[in-house]
């Protein structure tokens, strides 16, 4: 058994995190607190993982293999450096070290970044595309929601050759409101979100660098816009692109299929067929549809998963488990 610490775990996806490691056969989790709380918490129960304080010295007494910062970037970028410095791997589900550069970092979160060496270090942590570095790694960055979503539909079409990039890629992303963390706020109060559908951060998304940086497309090629849906959980994304070197969906799917055949997460539909909500909730599946108009080369990648597990919790999970030596699968299915 690996004893593994989780931070953050009133939030969303640190919820998230203590239900999937809860049933996991290989970790005992414990619950690590880095701020004064009140004692009462609605997603804490007597039966819960044992809550230690978030001390270096504590969780290396412990024996604390692993720790999970489900925090704030600035939080996880104060709490990271002293878990390091004495033997402790961290997965950090912020965007605090997901860029690779301070520059990249500064000109997306608007923020100076205070750990440039860690930056440089950290693995990014979507395992179906960077799997070789995660095993080794001390510090691995769980990927976005949206860019995890975007890169599994758009990555193996490029690396394929067979997306016109001179005409563009236009990713239409829709999120459940949970994906805006549970810190209250007006944009994500209740009046605000039911019966509501609205767009945001137009053109200045801070997870469209780490599509960019994944998929290989220059900026210019790739048009994102993130849009929040009166839902809890969740994200859907539709991919427009102008195909070319194929002349059928048949022949799209073949891409992912040979891309994909060994990933366990990855579940493709039937040409014309696409995935709903429905189908990813509470899952770390990523579900892909796609369509193409042979006439005009006019083809849709559509995308779905749950935000809060294939796109935070069940993702960082899955690293762990390559991080620990444990089945990538164990506890996610």
């Amino acid at each position: 058994m690996h004893k593994v610490g989780i931070v953050g775990y009133r939030g969303y996806s640190g919820a998230e995190l203590v239900r999937i490691l809860e049933r996991h056969g290989h970790v005992e989790p414990f619950l690590l607190e880095h701020r004064e709380e009140s004692a009462s918490s609605p997603l804490r129960h007597p039966q819960g993982p044992a809550v230690l304080p978030c001390d270096p010295e504590v969780i290396k007494k412990e024996g604390l293999a692993l720790v999970f910062l489900a925090t704030p970037p600035e939080v996880s970028m104060q709490l990271a450096p002293p878990l390091l410095a004495q033997g402790t791997r961290v997965v950090d589900l912020s965007g605090a070290f997901r860029l690779q550069t301070p520059e990249n970092y500064k000109a997306w979160y608007q923020e100076t970044h205070s750990q440039p060496a860690l930056l440089a270090e950290a693995a990014y942590g979507l395992p179906e595309f960077c799997r070789e570095r995660i095993p080794s790694a001390r510090l691995v960055a769980n990927p976005g929601c949206y860019p995890t979503a975007a890169n599994l539909a758009i990555r193996p079409l490029i690396e394929a050759g067979v997306v016109d990039r001179s005409a563009g890629i236009v990713c239409d992303a829709k999120s459940g409101v949970s994906g805006a963390g549970r810190k209250p706020s007006l944009k994500t109060s209740f009046c605000e979100v039911t019966e509501n559908f609205s767009a945001y951060s137009i053109l200045r998304h801070r997870h469209v660098p780490e599509v960019l940086q994944v998929s290989g497309l220059e900026e210019r090629e790739f048009s994102f816009t993130a849009q929040l849906l009166p839902l809890d959980r969740g994200i859907l994304e539709t991919v427009y692109f102008r195909a070319k070197g194929v002349g059928s969906a048949e022949e799209l799917l073949a891409v992912y299929e040979k891309r994909y055949a060994s990933e366990p997460f990855i579940r493709l539909y039937n040409p014309g067929a696409v995935p709903d909500l429905r189908a990813v909730a509470r899952t770390n599946f990523c579900d892909i549809g796609v369509t193409l108009d042979a006439a005009s080369g006019r083809a849709v990648s559509v995308s779905a998963i749950d935000n809060l597990v294939k796109g935070a919790a069940g993702q960082a999970v899955q690293n762990m488990n390559l991080m620990l030596g444990c089945a990538e699968t164990e506890g996610l299915l």
